[in-house]
């Protein structure tokens, strides 16, 4: 069938959309609503789709559009609710379940007839989180669904409003303004603030002052020993700083100046830099934690190490999924300090969402020179890579709870074998943002894939399911489960793994193998060929990739999402 996906970004479900209904054989286009209608209309005019399915859209269809042809929504709440805020109505409401309805477009909003709908669980964890996993395995559940029932012409969808004991209770629910996101921090509980701090971690954020300026605050977690007067701040780890509330504390990860407070760097970054820059002369002390931390504490960090038999786990949880130089740095030290201990198999990756998307490009866009920090930042991510690829004494795996894009990608390519939860989407290139890349990609993707399929997954640069992924190579093992039960399966795949009885063969057969490949052609050489040309984009001011950086963390908007007229990232020599 011949379809068109209709977005307002290409964000991660959009993505996962067009990855699955391409895997089933559906031929997919994707135009970016991000320039009024006109866009839209052109691309329904250039190849007329048999359906039309927007799985993230901020303004309504032209009605031209509707009328003429079949338009499925994605609407992020369950039959009957109505309104553009559904997920923070949710999260606000700590709803214990919630749903996703694909509903046929018409004049009134969220009013269509429905043609699929999937409920789910709601955790507690924040809103971009929620949505990235829960909420998107209901909707591409959802979206599988309706696209059958359409290609079956018996099928009638249902109205919402008929006189059946089945028709959905209606719930208009409203725009969430700030107002009601607004934490009171003398009369909030520890949970409330928590609760407004999730249900807005991502977009917008909580609109707060701090130091005298007005910033958002992006994400919150819970801190189970600092305490202090309501609102203050209290001490800083890893970037993020710690507040105090009226019965408690709060971590908070990430700030965003307000766009018209004069900031030149009007986007999230870590919290600590962000009020660095307003006073410099500002000390809050720090808090660090050690990598293993007792199961009763309720505190945040980014990094944490666990150990149960001869497995060791390595989590690590970044917004966003981009590493810092800072915390690739740290990501590094650790390993090696997991490598200190007496393990078979250790597991990389965070318990839940993002795996990794590379290097910060949020940090770097506000560095006073962000060709210097792009470098510093590629170095470190490099480093914390060829460690792995050097690791020849036990078997690591790169469990994957969610996306990887990038730099990120390639860092789970670098272990001995990838585990990947059939939520996720893939991104193994750098196409997009003007950049050749790094990471060992040269040598770590054509090794899983060949250099054929190395060759048309950077060039082509779209998205890859958890399926194909492992159709290809660029995974080895699905792990079938819902977002709050991977870490579980994990452990029991891991402990089998470190059970079975050829493991020690393996792993004597791979540092063979790596001896080899080194024999063959250096590490080094690989890494000095990919920084060569990726130190030529960073220094070169007219290179793509500024403009595209910029554009990408100040949120600029695109147009399409067809890859870019740059050079060939699919060199491999």
């Amino acid at each position: 069938m011949d379809i068109l996906l209709v977005a307002s970004a290409f964000n991660s479900l959009s993505q996962r959309v067009y990855a699955e209904l391409s895997d089933q054989g559906h031929r997919v286009d994707v135009v970016l609503a991000t320039h009024g209608t006109d866009p839209v209309r052109a691309a329904v005019r250039e190849r007329p789709p048999e359906l039309i399915i927007a799985p993230m859209l901020r303004t309504a269809l032209p009605e031209d559009v509707w009328r003429e042809h079949t338009c499925l929504i994605v609407h992020p709440g369950p039959p009957g609710d109505r309104g553009p805020s559904s997920l923070d109505w949710a999260i606000a409401e700590q709803a214990p379940f919630w749903g996703v309805t694909v509903l046929q477009a018409e004049a009134a909003m969220d009013a269509g007839d429905i043609w699929a709908a999937e409920p789910f669980a709601v955790p507690s964890v924040g809103k971009s989180d929620l949505y990235r996993n829960e909420a998107s395995d209901a909707a591409v559940s959802a979206v599988l669904l309706a696209v059958d029932r359409y290609a079956d012409a018996s099928y009638k969808p249902r109205p919402q409003t008929d006189d059946s004991d089945d028709s959905p209770h209606i719930v208009w629910r409203d725009f969430f303004r700030q107002e009601r996101r607004r934490i009171d921090w003398e009369g909030d509980s520890t949970e409330t603030v928590l609760c407004k701090l999730r249900g807005a971690d991502s977009q917008p954020g909580v609109l707060d002052e701090l130091l005298g300026r007005e910033v958002f605050l992006h994400g919150g977690h819970p801190e189970d020993r600092l305490r202090g007067r309501p609102g203050e701040l209290l001490a800083t780890r890893a970037g993020a700083v710690c507040r105090a509330t009226r019965d408690g504390a709060v971590w908070i990860p990430e700030l965003r100046p307000r766009r018209n407070s004069g900031d030149p760097a009007p986007f999230r970054r870590p919290a600590a830099s962000v009020l660095a820059s307003y006073q410099p002369s500002l000390r809050l002390p720090a808090c660090p934690l050690p990598l293993e931390l007792s199961p009763d504490r309720r505190t945040w960090t980014d990094i944490r190490y666990r150990q149960r038999g001869d497995v060791g786990f390595l989590t690590f949880s970044f917004p966003g999924g981009a590493m810092s130089t800072d915390q690739c740095r740290r990501l590094l030290a650790a390993y090696e300090s997991a490598l200190a201990r007496r393990t078979s198999v250790l597991v990389l990756g965070g318990d839940r969402d993002f795996f990794s998307n590379g290097i910060h490009l949020s940090v770097i866009e506000a560095d006073a020179d962000p060709a210097e920090e792009s470098w510093a930042n590629l170095n470190a991510m490099d480093d914390l890579v060829e460690a792995v690829l050097h690791t020849t004494d036990r078997l690591v795996v790169t469990a994957l709870a969610g996306n990887a894009a990038a730099g990120g990608a390639m860092l789970a390519l670098a272990a001995d074998e990838v585990w990947c939860r059939t939520g996720a989407v893939l991104n193994p290139h750098y196409r997009r943002m003007g950049l050749y890349g790094s990471e060992f990609w040269t040598y770590t993707l054509p090794r899983r894939v060949g250099a054929d399929t190395a060759q048309r997954l950077t060039t082509e640069a779209l998205p890859v399911s958890a399926a194909r992924a492992e159709r290809i190579g660029l995974v080895d093992r699905l792990v079938p489960t819902g977002a709050q039960d991977f870490a579980a399966e994990v452990e029991r795949m891991a402990d089998e793994a470190a059970a079975a009885p050829d493991l020690m063969r393996r792993i004597a057969a791979k540092a063979a193998a790596r001896r080899s490949d080194e024999e063959a052609r250096p590490l080094a050489k690989y890494r000095q060929v990919e920084m060569a040309r990726m130190h030529a984009v960073f220094f070169d001011p007219e290179a793509p990739y500024h403009a595209l950086r910029s554009a990408f963390v100040r949120k600029v908007p695109g147009g399409s999402v067809r890859p870019l007229d740059t050079p060939a990232a699919g060199d491999l020599r």
